[in-house]
């Protein structure tokens, strides 16, 4: 039934493959880099973009060869395109999973050096998340954490380079990262911190498996040295099920501050969206993830940016409709994170996991899961001009 779904769904989507002009010469307003069942691939997923040295955007992603589930043969890949998302390279391996999965891709350009970074995680193919949380998987086989880089704007990268020792402690389970933020001043310039969600074990004579989502954690991962060593900075994993931190997104205030934005894994504190303040470049919060219920939406990872213009409203990505994956929509924030307001309603379709990127000074660009039948359908780019974001 996987193969006959997938069949159908790239037949309805041969229409939307190819870029759809915009009024601006030269430029589109969406393309699709990745469709389900092409490329060797059943489905893609967990996407990310960043915009290379050189202005390449470079789409990140997951090529799943089973099907859509979040463990087996999984390698990341990537593509590249050279005017602002309209059209993009082939597709090249990145990361090969060789039977495992490799994923959760993280990079980040890092300004000093043209240099992409670029986080990732890993475990067995053979193991599911459930395992993992569960502790009945070896060490070997469990969620580990790899860095590797690219010196020429992502047309090739060197071997994965483990940093599980620094980034994971023992008696944490369930890892995962997202997209990173490299920040442009203050006392800690120019350091990469990548959000990123772990569980932790239950508590000794606990009859729980560990399971369950009150286990789930958040935290992030710095490096002051361009990726060569990693820190774990703040920890948030309060077991208590009001707020179950898991798929952080992060972006830097104008102020300085770090905003990070989370799935709140199914708490029972009001939405399903949580979001705290570092004022230390991310080494602690100034307070623990919080409810923040002016952003309405599903469980599902979101998306956050802060674009370079000068009191532009701090962005949020992700599906509007609170009780299912659908309705992307971008939401604006004029008071760093404090209030939201929708701006672009993005499409009516299903829709999931996204990342933002400033394409170009005018044009913020969104990189997103979505199809006419199911999110997991494509990972389409949409152009969005920035004029249009303000509340």
């Amino acid at each position: 039934m996987k193969t006959a779904f997938t069949a159908v769904a790239v037949c309805a989507l041969s229409v939307l493959t190819a870029p759809v002009a915009s009024s601006t010469p030269g430029r589109c307003t969406v393309s699709v880099p990745y469709a389900a069942g092409t490329g060797g691939y059943a489905s893609y997923r967990i996407p990310a973009v960043i915009k290379a040295a050189d202005g390449s955007v470079l789409a990140f992603a997951e090529g799943r060869h089973g099907g859509t589930a979040d463990s087996g043969d999984i390698d990341v890949v990537l593509r590249r395109s050279a005017d602002g998302g309209c059209t993009w390279s082939p597709t090249q391996v990145v990361a090969d999973g060789d039977g495992n999965t490799r994923g959760n891709p993280a990079p980040a350009l890092d300004p000093a050096t043209g240099r992409i970074v670029l986080v990732t995680s890993y475990n067995s193919g053979a193991v599911t998340e459930k395992q993992i949380m569960q502790g009945t998987v070896a060490p070997e086989q469990s969620r580990r954490v790899f860095v590797q880089t690219s010196d020429d704007d992502g047309r090739t990268f060197g071997a994965p380079r483990e940093i599980t020792a620094e980034t994971k402690p023992d008696g944490w389970r369930w890892y995962a990262t997202m997209r990173p933020v490299v920040l442009r001043g203050g006392p800690h310039a120019g350091r990469i911190v990548v959000p990123a969600n772990h569980s932790i074990a239950p508590p000794a004579g606990s009859a729980d498996l560990g399971t369950e989502a009150k286990y789930y954690g958040g935290h992030d991962i710095y490096s002051d040295d361009h990726g060569v060593t990693w820190h774990i900075g703040y920890v948030d994993d309060n077991p208590d099920g009001y707020v179950n931190v898991n798929e952080t997104t992060v972006a830097q205030l104008e102020d300085g501050r770090l905003y990070f934005n989370a799935r709140d894994q199914n708490g029972t504190a009001p939405g399903n969206r949580v979001d705290a303040y570092s004022s230390d470049g991310g080494t602690t919060l100034d307070a623990p993830f919080a409810p923040q219920d002016t952003l309405a939406g599903p469980v599902v990872a979101g998306s956050v940016l802060q674009p370079r213009e000068r009191h532009a409203p701090l962005l949020y990505a992700g599906p509007a409709d609170p009780s299912a994956r659908a309705a992307m929509t971008i939401r604006a924030s004029v008071d760093d994170g404090v209030t939201w307001t929708a701006v672009q309603a993005v499409s009516g379709l299903p829709a999931a996991y996204s990342d933002l990127v400033q394409a170009d000074a005018d044009t913020i660009g969104l990189l997103y899961e979505t199809g006419p039948a199911s999110p997991y359908e494509t990972i389409t780019f949409r152009r969005l001009p920035l004029s249009a974001l303000r509340p």
